[in-house]
């Protein structure tokens, strides 16, 4: 059992904080460890390699455990992205709040300077947004990320010290988690040939230069160069260029010759810039995509397709016990089966059936929501389960009537489905599939016709879809489905835009973490799209930000209590000089937050060995970017370079620029405010107020001052 000790005479609940986000740390950053979840009462064990499921594993039956569990629930139903960075946000923030209260920070000044400094940070990395325009425009031309990932990840070798050992299609994988980095100090650190796509955004002078060329430049410039920040996922190229931020969020860059406007319009580009680490996940999304954009192109349905990736028509189908290589995607609406059915389908395949939509349950006593019962109606009966058993046969004989008279074959429910129905329709040749998501129903209504029904005894001509087809997914050879007693079917019809992710692996443990990652790829993509606008990833954002944090602190102890009045408004004199006193330790300590954050993902890159070489790494650039005068166009210019990376730890014949990595914007800003709301809030408290008689049976050791996880 994972425990860490309580101080009762420092802030309770911050130190609950900390002590619940520690035990997310190996979650945040390219190189991430599954961890197992043991229950020790249960004797039962769990695989879980994501923020999300590990809070679902650990007791958070305390106050600031289910606050800290609402609000990484409330990051993942609405972007199912950014919970990582939010729980280690909540853990390094809680730490520097509880500083500033041992420092002897008045709560007030610490929840209004750190609000502002959140704030400020916010504004200042919008100079790092690059827009994304026109990704469709090619999209049946451009290379797809399919083609890209053989190029982006070829036969690699595992630098030796990392401990990771897999084949080699396992390593395409990881590579851009583990392998293609080099330290913030400017060392040349061993490296695989990960990308050779040459960017859409690079200058005609240089994408026509010749090996040789970039190798002769690459030799001159390395003699002057200071730093590298790179990373494959959290650190990024540099470029020796001028950067501005222009008029439509456009990043000009200013060089010798003519300033020049970049952004990004390829899809496969955006693509490889957002899978952070996991090429086979976004290959899945890539395709869904496609496949979306082809079937909207000839839909002739009445449904306006407005945004052109809808994630709302992308569904996964999860087999666990076949092999990954089955992993695909496809037309229409694949789910499984019982193999009861397997039989019928297959009767079934070789025609277009009539289907009726139910969107509710398919049972006997269900009604639908707002449906009051008679008042002052009692039945008695001397035996009740025959009354029962006698009103459930004859509903399921008048629905088969129904189902026979309008010659329906197949029917999707959106709730639960009666067995001894099923069982029915089954014998009667008809498939009844429960349990169909409402967006899926709706898909079919549009394609086929149908009506959706609250009771089949509803059912009319006008109400029933046809042209639907029922086919089995695939053929899977016999050994691979061994011990499986579910089989995997498909239905489609003409004009349905539809789309189905089957997600395999033979490690059924490993299924959940499968599609986590594919909905994290994908809803990365999507808000991409939506917003037309992505961060320059690879910790660039964050790096400014401490930067930032830094010069406000810095300025505001030479300033002394000049800027005060813009920070805290109607105050007392008292309360504006404490401003002028505490602002720069808060600053301080909310930077440290990012210090803690960046030094992280630095160890998690499997190139640092220990702290404080990660922070001294971070220290150079904070150095150099407050040297420059500028740290964005710092930032900028560093992450333009193409020859950051030396492949073979030293000059390679084939120098290729590696691709932009890129960040949501909205999911990560809200991550940020949610993580300093949790704080915030818990400081605020002063006291937890107990009822009940359970706190008496706690143990010696809780009492004492130790949290259980």
């Amino acid at each position: 059992m994972d425990c860490r000790v309580i101080n009762k005479r420092r802030h309770t609940g911050l130190q609950q904080l900390s002590s619940f986000a520690e035990t997310g740390r190996t979650f945040l950053g390219p190189v991430k460890s599954s961890k197992f979840i043991i229950d020790e009462e249960r004797h039962e064990s769990v695989l879980i390699s994501s923020t999300v499921r590990l809070l679902e594993s650990l007791d958070l039956t305390s106050a600031v455990g289910q606050l800290l569990s609402e609000a990484i629930q409330a990051q993942n139903n609405t972007y199912r992205t950014g919970t990582s960075t939010l729980l280690f946000l909540v853990g390094a923030w809680s730490s520097a709040a509880e500083e500033c209260l041992h420092l002897g920070v008045p709560i007030s000044l610490i929840v209004s300077v750190m609000s502002e400094g959140l704030n400020s940070c916010i504004e200042e990395v919008e100079s790092l947004q690059v827009p994304v325009h026109s990704v469709y425009d090619h999209i049946d031309s451009t290379e797809t990320f399919s083609g890209l990932s053989v190029s982006l990840y070829p036969s690699l070798q595992i630098p030796s010290g990392t401990g990771l050992v897999q084949k080699e299609h396992d390593l395409k994988d990881v590579a851009s988690q583990s392998l293609a980095f080099c330290s913030l100090s400017g060392r040349l650190v061993k490296s695989p040939q990960l990308f050779r796509l040459q960017a859409k955004f690079e200058a005609d002078e240089n994408t026509s230069r010749t090996p040789q060329t970039l190798k002769n430049n690459l030799l001159a410039d390395t003699h002057c160069r200071k730093s590298v920040l790179t990373h494959s996922r959290h650190f990024s190229r540099t470029d020796r260029h001028q950067w501005i931020s222009k008029s439509g969020g456009f990043l000009e860059q200013l060089s010798a010759a003519a300033p020049k406007t970049y952004r990004c319009s390829d899809l496969a580009e955006l693509e490889v810039g957002l899978s952070h680490g996991d090429p086979s996940s976004m290959r899945l999304v890539d395709e869904a995509v496609r496949l979306q954009h082809q079937n909207a192109g000839t839909q002739r349905g009445s449904r306006t397709v407005l945004f052109p990736f809808d994630i709302s028509r992308i569904f996964t189908c999860c087999l666990p016990g076949l092999p990954d290589t089955l992993s695909c995607v496809c037309p229409g609406y694949i789910t499984v089966v019982s193999m009861s059915s397997a039989n019928l389908v297959k009767e079934l395949q070789n025609q277009l059936v009539r289907v009726v939509l139910v969107e509710g349950d398919l049972t006997e006593n269900y009604r639908h929501l707002g449906f009051n019962k008679p008042a002052n109606i009692k039945t008695v009966s001397e035996s009740v389960k025959v009354q029962q058993d006698s009103s459930e046969e004859l509903w399921t004989d008048h629905v088969l009537r129904v189902l026979i008279k309008f010659n329906v074959n197949l029917v999707l429910a959106r709730g639960n489905v009666s067995e001894h129905l099923a069982e029915k329709c089954t014998d009667s040749k008809r498939l009844v599939i429960g349990s169909v998501h409402g967006s899926v129903l709706q898909a079919f209504a549009e394609a086929s016709g149908a009506a959706q029904v609250a009771y089949l005894t509803h059912v009319n001509e006008n109400c029933v879809g046809s042209g639907v087809s029922v086919t089995m997914w695939r053929s899977v050879p016999s050994d691979a489905v061994d011990g499986i007693s579910r089989t995997a079917v498909m239905l489609k019809t003409e004009g349905m835009n539809l789309v189905t992710v089957v997600l395999t692996s033979p490690v059924t443990a490993q299924m959940q973490t499968k599609e986590d990652r594919f909905w994290t790829c994908a809803s990365r993509l999507y808000y991409a799209l939506k917003e037309q606008k992505v961060f320059l990833g690879g910790g660039a954002v964050e790096i400014l930000c401490l930067a930032h944090l830094q010069s406000l602190a810095g300025q505001s102890v030479n300033k002394g209590d000049q800027d005060s009045s813009g920070w805290l408004h109607n105050t007392s004199s008292w309360l504006a000089s404490s401003a002028a006193l505490y602002r720069p330790t808060v600053l301080k300590c909310l930077a440290d937050g990012w210090h803690s954050y960046l030094s992280t993902l630095l160890r998690n890159t499997a190139v640092y060995s220990s702290d404080s070489e990660a922070a001294t790494s971070i220290q150079c650039h904070l150095q150099n970017a407050a040297d420059s005068g500028s740290p964005s166009s710092y930032i900028l210019n560093e992450y333009s370079k193409l020859n950051s990376v030396i492949l073979n730890s030293g000059i390679s014949d084939k120098l290729e620029p590696i691709p932009r990595v890129y960040d949501v914007v909205t999911p990560k800003i809200e991550a940020w405010r949610r993580a300093l709301d949790l704080v915030l809030l818990v400081l605020q408290t002063d006291s937890e107020i107990i009822t009940g008689l359970a706190h008496t049976q706690k143990s010696s050791q809780e009492a004492e001052g130790f949290l259980f996880l």
